[in-house]
């Protein structure tokens, strides 16, 4: 066997010999049946759009205010980056660096990654520091927790019905938009496609 024809499974490790699949069709390890890889027809391209409409929705997200408040005549407006400020200069600095990194950096860090290295294969090259950034990428799907604050916002907005009057914002739809679309570009994402092209 041609070592360059194997892929171990991610699972249980039992190595199997790859084969071209349908398309949208995928391979399951024969020992434990966990997926081994798929056949994402024209992924990549998809992921590269999916990823530079999310950097859009980023944007929005941290520009506008997630929530407004309203108590006693006066009106509030919060964002994810006056949060962590908040917290920040409330001596709470772990709890604004965990906010930071998985609200703001890490999401950002899996959509920039994936535009590095997919433009560049797209033009038909290999990205600079391949590797680096598909580490990463590895890193970032691992630490962003959009969904976890979009949920979290939702409880707190459930909460303070009977305080105030809160209103969510356009950030706050921004942030859901974003989820969907990040979750949608990893789906998209060929990582064996990746590889063998670069």
């Amino acid at each position: 066997m041609v070592a360059a024809e194997l892929i171990a499974c991610h699972e249980c490790d039992l190595l199997h010999r790859q084969a071209p699949l349908p398309q949208g069709g995928k391979a399951l390890c024969t020992r434990c049946g966990a997926t081994l890889y798929r056949s994402h027809p024209r992924g990549n391209e998809r992921a590269l759009a999916l990823a530079l409409g999310g950097i859009v929705l980023f944007a929005i997200a941290n520009s506008f205010p997630i929530i407004t408040l309203e108590l006693g005549g006066e009106r509030v407006e919060g964002t994810l980056l006056g949060a962590v400020r908040q917290l920040w200069s409330a001596e709470m600095r772990l709890l604004s660096a965990m906010v930071f990194a998985t609200m703001f950096l890490m999401p950002l860090v899996q959509l920039v990654a994936i535009c590095w290295l997919l433009v560049p294969l797209r033009m038909g090259r290999a990205a600079p520091e391949l590797s680096l950034a598909f580490s990463a990428l590895q890193a970032a799907r691992t630490w962003g927790m959009v969904e976890v604050f979009v949920l979290g916002v939702l409880v707190t907005l459930a909460k303070l019905a009977h305080l105030a009057h809160a209103t969510p914002d356009i950030a706050l739809w921004a942030f859901g938009a974003l989820m969907l679309v990040a979750v949608a570009a990893e789906n998209s994402f060929d990582a064996r496609e990746l590889w063998s092209r670069a």
